[in-house]
């Protein structure tokens, strides 16, 4: 291996322990959205970006030979949806939420109510 090269994955073999994604909560989101001036447009991306891999994730549990935990099944599902499907989500059951649940999670249930698999 190349010095430079050799240099290189040593550093991002030593970073990479500090790099960890974590999971935004409803509160999070919430304070972006009334804080931020490109509030809104930011929580759009970012529940497209949660829809996108929960689609992914589903789409590999199926791959794998798994029950898949929702079904589109030919029905319309768009990124536009995300927010609509979580905000949805959100007031169908507001008791059963808390502030520092993960956004993740209601955008998977609102996925699996919107889209129940028969």
């Amino acid at each position: 291996m190349k010095p430079a090269l050799a240099a290189a994955v040593t550093c991002v073999a030593l970073l990479a322990p500090g790099l960890s994604a974590q999971a935004m909560s409803i509160r999070e989101l919430r304070t972006i959205e009334q804080t931020e001036q490109a509030g809104s447009a930011y929580i759009q991306y970012y529940l497209i970006g949660v829809m996108e891999g929960l689609r992914e994730a589903n789409d590999l549990t199926v791959r794998e030979g798994h029950k898949p935990w929702f079904c589109v099944q030919g029905r319309k599902l768009e990124p536009r949806m995300a927010f609509s499907l979580y905000d949805a989500e959100l007031k169908r059951n507001s008791d059963l939420y808390e502030a520092d649940m993960p956004v993740q999670l209601v955008l998977s249930n609102a996925l699996r109510n919107a889209y129940r698999c028969p």
